[in-house]
């Protein structure tokens, strides 16, 4: 699946999963699910999402990255409740990497400074 969306990954396994195919992601070791908290769940695909980490939890791994702090996944996923029950289980024996700092993609770029005013001194 590579790079698939995380929108067009929910969406296929909504329309085209089958029991068979669900299973077969279980047999995947590591699963790496990108940018959670970018665009906000919709209450189908956060539940779907819950139960692919539930079915997950001390079975396979996952990475998951996000820009939104664990307090905010509520926001994410539209339900404190799940938020907080599919920390739990990401949580438990995971190493959490907390990034601080500009965004990598943007070193050493300029963007938002205003230009020096060129005195011709």
């Amino acid at each position: 699946m590579g790079n698939t969306p995380k929108l067009a990954l929910v969406g296929l396994v909504l329309e085209e999963a089958d029991e068979g195919e669900l299973i077969c992601l279980g047999r995947i070791p590591l699963i790496v699910v990108e940018e959670v908290g970018y665009i906000p769940f919709e209450p189908e695909a956060a539940n779907l999402f819950f139960q692919f980490i539930s079915g997950r939890y001390e079975r396979a791994s996952v990475i998951v990255t996000s820009n939104k702090p664990f307090g905010r996944w509520g926001e994410v996923f539209g339900d404190d409740t799940v938020a907080a029950a599919m920390i739990d289980r990401l949580v438990h024996h995971a190493e959490v990497i907390s990034l601080k700092g500009d965004s990598y993609r943007m070193r050493g770029r300029d963007l938002g400074r205003v230009p020096a005013a060129n005195t011709g001194e």
